[in-house]
């Protein structure tokens, strides 16, 4: 998916935040949110919004020293997260249709993203989005791949979701589950330490992408992934980075998200805020 100008004022809130997040000198600030200025004014060599979001944060943790600028955050987001894990399984329980309350809860972890909301009380967020339906949801065409599928692969998305997948995942014991993260800190994005406090590993075999973006950029990942990538029965995509990245050059891929922006939502053809269960490939 390409960028879009929209997305620079965007990106550049985001730099505000993360320079913030990682250093009180505000010279240093000053000169993180100049330096993102003129990388932004080369926005067209960048191929979609992660692959330059990449580059900014790269700079923003080489000028600051700081590896992890949302560590704080990531724990406080986990943390609230894992509270809510028991009211997501009782949730679950009360349905008939495991499974597409499995990847609605999945789905409603979505919300848990850095980039796009500062804070929110996620209790009450969990009642008020596993209210709404989704405005696209090939479910049928899933669970019709399921009967004869064997692995799955799941491309985790925001730290504190992990534990939304994990219900989903629960579902989905009789398979063979790998979980990919990115290989080092981004924004929220979970990583292999992050994945292992969720307890992902418990349930699935988590791997690194080897991609740093927030979003799977494939010729930046791993020999490892790819080969895993190309050999699942299917994969679902969390989020909207990594729909940004692979909605044009993925294949078999099962995007689930929560619709954050405006250009996502043109791009999907419905509204902001709704959330999307959308197959790409051949039927």
């Amino acid at each position: 998916m390409e960028l879009f100008l929209d997305c620079l004022p965007c990106m550049l809130k985001q730099v505000l935040e993360a320079a913030r997040m990682a250093t009180e000198d505000t010279q240093l600030q000053a000169q993180i949110m100049e330096r993102s200025i003129e990388i932004l004014k080369e926005y067209r060599q960048y191929k979609n919004a992660p692959d330059l979001a990449r580059v900014i944060h790269h700079y923003i943790k080489e000028t600051t020293n700081v590896t992890d600028p949302y560590k704080k955050r990531k724990e406080i987001d986990l943390a609230m997260a894992e509270n809510c894990y028991p009211l997501l399984k009782e949730s679950l329980s009360k349905q008939e249709d495991k499974m597409y309350w499995a990847l609605k809860i999945a789905a409603v972890g979505n919300n848990i993203d850095a980039a796009i909301y500062n804070s929110i009380n996620m209790e009450q967020c969990v009642h008020q989005e596993l209210a709404k339906e989704f405005a696209i949801c090939d479910l049928d065409l899933l669970n019709k791949k399921l009967k004869t599928a064997k692995s799955i692969l799941i491309l985790g998305d925001n730290t504190g979701e992990t534990i939304f997948d994990k219900v989903l995942i629960e579902q989905l014991t009789s398979y063979e589950i790998v979980y990919a993260v990115r290989s080092n800190p981004i924004i929220n994005d979970v990583t292999l330490e992050d994945a292992y406090n969720s307890g992902l590993m418990k349930v699935s075999y988590v791997i690194s992408s080897g991609c740093d973006a927030p979003g799977t950029i494939l010729e930046y990942c791993s020999e490892e992934f790819i080969r895993i990538y190309q050999k699942a029965d299917i994969i679902i995509s969390k989020g909207q980075g990594n729909f940004e990245t692979l909605s044009e050059s993925g294949n078999n891929i099962f995007f689930l998200l929560k619709v954050k922006c405006p250009m996502i939502a043109r791009r999907l053809d419905v509204e902001l805020n709704q959330y999307v269960l959308k197959y790409k490939g051949t039927r």
